[in-house]
C-alpha cells in the first residue's frame, strides 16, 4: 500500500483511498441511465491509457507513419490515474457497467495496477484489459491481484513468420503465447484472443487458432480488417468476411450458432458440435452493429469519443483541469451521449471512408 499512494502522488493523485470510497458512494445512482438519440444506453467505458504502441503493426501503426520522429502525447497530455479515477465513476454513476483498459499498448503505463486497483474499488464493474501480450508475462500476476478481471489479447497469426511480418517489430509468437499462459495461471480467464483478418496476410492459417485454443476455455474472435484511422491503407478487397471465416472453419469443425449473451456484444458466436468451446467473428464491416452500441470511448489525453469512427471528441481532460466539479462534469457527458446519433459503419461509403478519422491507436479500438 505504500508503495501504491507513491505511485498516485506522483501521478498528482490528491485523495487518499477514503476519499475515493466517499466520491464512489456519492456518484453511484446519482443519474438515471443515459439513452442516446436511437435509444442505446451508455454501459461500456473504453479507456486508453497510452497512444504508444511497441508493435508497429501494418493495419494499426504503420511504420511509415509512426517512426521514431512521432509526436505521442507528452507525459503531462495524458490523463492522471486521478482524472481516470474520477472519470470512470462518474461514468458509472450513468450506467457504465464495464471498464476496458486499452492503448497503445496498454502495458507500457507504469504502474498500471496501481490504476487497476483504484478502478477495482468501484461496484458492479468488470475492469478488463486488452494488450498485444508481449509484456504480459511479466505482470499478469500484478494485474490479478491488484483486481483485474480478464484479459484480452491481440494475436493475429499463429505462424510466427506471419506474425514478425504483422507486428513489424520481430516480435516472436511464442512470447504472446507465454504472457497468455501467464494470464490463464494467474486466473485472468476466459481470455479472449483477437485476431484481425486481412486478405492475402494471414487468412490461409485460420484453422491453427482452433487447434491450439480448442479446449483451453479461451474464445478466439476473428475481426474482419476495419477502415479505422487513414494510415493502414484499407481497401475493401482485403477484408474476409465473417461468413466466409465461418464458412473456412465449418470445414474442419462442426459449429453452431448461439445467442448473443446481452446487448451490445460486438461478436457473433459459435460453439464447437463437439463441446470444446466456442469462437467469435466481428463483422464491424459487412455486418454492421450500430444498432446495439453502447460504447463510450475515452483517449489517452481525455477526448471523448462517441463512435470508434468519429471525426472529433470532446474534450474532457480541460474540463477537469479548470476545475469543473462532478456534476458539472457529469451533465457535461450526459449532453454529449444525449445528443449521440452515431453509425458510422451503418452509413459507410465511399464518402464517409475519406473522411478524416483517429487512428486505432489512439482510441484503442
Amino acid at each position: 500500500m505504500h508503495s501504491q499512494r507513491k505511485v498516485l502522488a506522483r501521478e498528482g493523485f490528491r485523495w487518499n483511498m477514503s476519499q475515493f470510497d466517499r466520491q464512489s458512494d456519492r456518484l453511484i445512482g446519482a443519474m438515471p441511465d443515459l439513452l442516446d438519440t436511437l435509444g442505446r444506453p451508455v454501459r461500456d467505458l473504453r479507456i486508453s491509457v497510452t497512444d504508444r504502441c511497441n508493435f508497429r503493426c501494418t493495419y494499426c501503426m504503420p511504420r511509415e507513419f509512426f517512426g521514431a520522429e512521432f509526436p505521442f502525447l507528452p507525459r503531462e497530455g495524458i490523463l492522471t490515474f486521478e482524472e481516470i479515477g474520477r472519470l470512470a465513476l462518474i461514468f458509472h454513476s450513468l450506467g457504465v457497467r464495464k471498464i476496458r483498459l486499452t492503448g497503445g499498448e496498454p502495458l507500457l503505463r507504469a504502474d498500471l495496477p496501481v490504476l487497476v486497483r483504484l478502478l477495482a474499488e468501484i461496484p458492479d464493474t468488470e475492469i478488463a484489459l486488452t494488450t498485444n501480450g508481449s509484456l504480459l508475462v511479466h505482470q499478469a500476476d500484478a494485474l490479478a491481484e491488484a483486481g483485474l478481471s480478464r484479459v484480452t489479447v491481440s494475436l493475429d497469426s499463429l505462424d510466427d513468420a506471419t506474425f514478425r511480418a504483422m507486428n513489424d517489430v520481430d516480435m516472436p509468437v511464442e512470447r504472446v503465447l507465454q504472457g497468455i499462459d501467464a494470464a490463464t495461471e494467474a486466473g485472468l480467464t476466459p481470455i479472449k484472443i483477437n485476431a484481425v483478418i486481412k486478405r492475402g496476410v494471414n487468412d490461409h492459417k485460420l484453422a491453427d487458432f482452433v487447434q491450439r485454443f480448442k479446449g483451453t476455455g479461451h474464445i478466439v474472435r476473428f475481426i474482419e480488417y476495419m477502415d479505422v484511422g487513414t494510415t493502414n491503407g484499407w481497401r475493401l478487397d482485403e477484408v474476409v468476411s465473417a461468413a466466409e471465416i465461418v464458412t473456412r472453419i465449418s470445414a474442419v469443425e462442426g459449429l453452431v450458432p448461439i445467442e448473443a449473451g446481452y446487448r451490445g456484444e460486438v461478436a457473433r458466436r459459435w460453439r464447437f458440435t463437439d463441446g470444446g468451446g466456442e469462437i467469435g467473428v466481428i463483422a464491424s464491416v459487412t455486418r454492421p452493429f450500430c444498432g446495439d452500441c453502447t460504447r463510450a470511448r475515452l483517449s489517452a489525453d481525455g477526448q471523448l469519443f462517441t463512435c470508434l469512427f468519429a471525426s472529433r471528441g470532446f474534450d474532457l481532460r480541460s474540463a477537469l483541469r479548470r476545475g469543473l466539479d462532478d456534476d458539472e462534469i457529469r451533465e457535461l457527458i450526459a449532453g454529449v451521449w444525449q445528443a449521440r446519433s452515431d453509425r458510422y459503419s451503418e452509413l459507410r461509403s465511399a464518402e464517409t471512408s475519406s473522411l478524416k478519422r483517429p487512428e486505432m491507436s489512439y482510441l484503442g479500438g
